[in-house]
């Protein structure tokens, strides 16, 4: 879709049209679009109607309700921020007096959306005509907050007393213009030299206009945070999602922090002052406990597993696997609790043995730190092909040894 087109679809007929559309299904997708051009409308209007109502279908997952009134790229869609953690991402800069965003890289307007709906005025910009396009479409309801085409690097921050009650929103681009993976979609960047605008480009900025945000990949190295900044893993019903990294008033505690979102439940934070510093490791897996705990990837991501062992008063089963096992129940906000029903050396035929003897027909197997392959071990263990008794098991190391756990959830 050009400007062009974006801006017939969004206006008179064409967002007459849109908006008039019943909820996308595929199977009469074919059909209703014949009868529209049969109608009379124009061929390109309503294969761009039909696009657009595809994607809010795809979009309620993220935006709810208000999918239904905004309007989207492919792409946009697939990388704008979920309305739950653009709605943290805004009250950040309100709780730090913040009047005026400048969000750079605004992709189609989620985040902007979020803070024009707390008050906070946005100047938005997006680096492609099209979607900062649609980002103003979406801003439409909101006349105080804007979105045009321009670059990031060409963004100035405004004079005077620091910037005061100004700050920035940075979401660099992490993915390689026209070169897809083998899923067909833009290749991911990790690199921090290598996302657009680059993080020298982040880091200067912060200086200039100290209440600065950006939004990055979930692989952000944690050696690469600043001094006094803040980088927060947020993960949304057990995916993390982004790494944000907050400079000044907008850091509400310094290093390593992960926020833990699920739908219907009040949000968890881990902080490094929730760790003690430093994470046992189990030293036999005879002293493994009777439950095991698996934490949020979010904290793991943030490296605060030892905020898991001092809260159990249990040990990481090994450096890096993130499991921790524990003598002690307790009940933690941030991660899964399992019985041990058995623990064992990694042994394919020890492993079948026991699952035959057991009566055990499903399987859910876990693992973490091996590299074991899943879908092999499971044709190996040739479990029936239906049943009804079904076990957890846990591939991972102790000691630097592959082991392998059988767990009930609690």
């Amino acid at each position: 879709m050009d400007l062009a087109l974006l801006r017939r679809l969004t206006t008179g007929e064409g967002w007459g049209l849109l908006q008039s559309l019943p909820p996308y299904d595929e199977e009469s997708a074919l059909a209703l679009q014949q009868r529209l051009r049969g109608a009379g409308f124009d061929p390109d209007l309503v294969a761009a109607a039909l696009n657009q109502a595809r994607l809010r279908a795809r979009a309620v997952e993220k935006f709810g309700e208000f999918a239904r009134g905004m309007v989207f790229t492919s792409d946009g869609l697939e990388q704008a921020t979920r309305l739950p953690v653009a709605a943290r991402h805004a009250d950040r800069f309100r709780a730090a007096d913040v009047h005026t965003v400048h969000d750079l890289g605004c992709g189609i307007g989620a985040d902007a959306m979020a803070m024009a709906g707390l008050d906070l005025r946005v100047r938005a910009v997006d680096a492609d005509e099209v979607t900062a396009g649609v980002a103003a479409v979406n801003l439409r309801h909101w006349p105080e907050s804007t979105a045009d085409h321009g670059r990031v690097e060409e963004f100035r921050p405004p004079a005077g007393q620091g910037g005061r009650g100004v700050g920035a929103w940075l979401d660099p681009a992490r993915r390689t213009p026209g070169v897809a993976d083998v899923t067909g979609r833009t290749r991911r960047i990790f690199d921090l030299a290598s996302i657009s605008p680059s993080w020298q480009t982040v880091l200067s900025l912060a200086q200039e206009l100290p209440a600065t945000g950006a939004k990055l990949s979930p692989a952000f190295p944690h050696g690469a945070l600043p001094p006094g900044a803040e980088a927060q893993w947020t993960s949304f019903d057990g995916d993390v999602v982004e790494c944000t990294v907050w400079f000044g008033p907008l850091a509400r505690h310094r290093g390593r922090s992960a926020a833990v979102l699920r739908p219907g439940a009040p949000p968890v934070q881990v902080t490094e002052e929730d760790a003690d510093g430093s994470t046992p490791a189990l030293t036999s897996l005879s002293l493994l406990g009777a439950w095991l705990y698996e934490p949020d990837r979010a904290v793991l991501r943030a490296g605060l597993t030892s905020a898991l062992t001092a809260v159990t008063g249990g040990a990481e089963l090994d450096a890096g696997v993130g499991y921790v096992g524990s003598s002690r129940s307790v009940d933690v906000p941030y991660a899964r609790r399992y019985a041990v029903v058995e623990a064992m050396p990694f042994n394919v035929k020890a492993l079948r043995g026991w699952l035959r003897d057991h009566g055990v027909d499903r399987l859910t197997i876990k693992k973490r730190g091996v590299s074991v392959d899943a879908d092999l071990l499971r044709r190996q263990l040739r479990l029936p092909a239906k049943g009804s008794t079904e076990a957890v098991v846990v591939v991972t190391r102790v000691r630097s040894n592959q082991v392998v756990l059988i767990v009930r959830p609690t």
